[in-house]
């Protein structure tokens, strides 16, 4: 019993240096008004990005759906002049296109994907 009334008054004291902190924080509350933050992941603003580019078809794969191209320099995306593959929306894009072709196109990204939305 003794030994009870000591560990009480063991931690009455070492939370007495707190009482004070704990009242003074009753002033604090409500001090997010207007703070109202909305968070844009900017999924929504790269998908409906759309990029122009020219260039020259290298190769094209129907059944994936691809096209390699050796473009022009993309400013909108500050690319260099390169070659890369492309997603085409709808394979039926494809169709008529053979290397050497010279294009004018419009993608968007899509993830970790380009994927042309209009040819030229």
């Amino acid at each position: 019993m003794k030994r009870l009334a000591v560990l009480s008054a063991v931690l009455m004291l070492s939370m007495s240096p707190f009482a004070p902190a704990a009242a003074q924080s009753g002033g604090m509350k409500d001090t997010d008004k207007g703070m109202d933050v909305k968070m844009d992941k900017g999924t929504k603003k790269s998908q409906a990005t759309s990029h122009h580019a020219t260039g020259t078809v290298k190769s094209v794969d129907p059944k994936k759906g691809t096209v390699t191209v050796d473009h022009q320099a993309v400013a909108s995306m500050n690319w260099p002049a390169m070659s890369m593959t492309f997603k085409a929306k709808d394979k039926k894009m494809l169709e008529q296109l053979k290397p050497g072709a010279k294009v004018e196109f419009d993608f968007v990204q899509r993830g970790n994907d380009y994927v042309i939305t209009k040819l030229n």
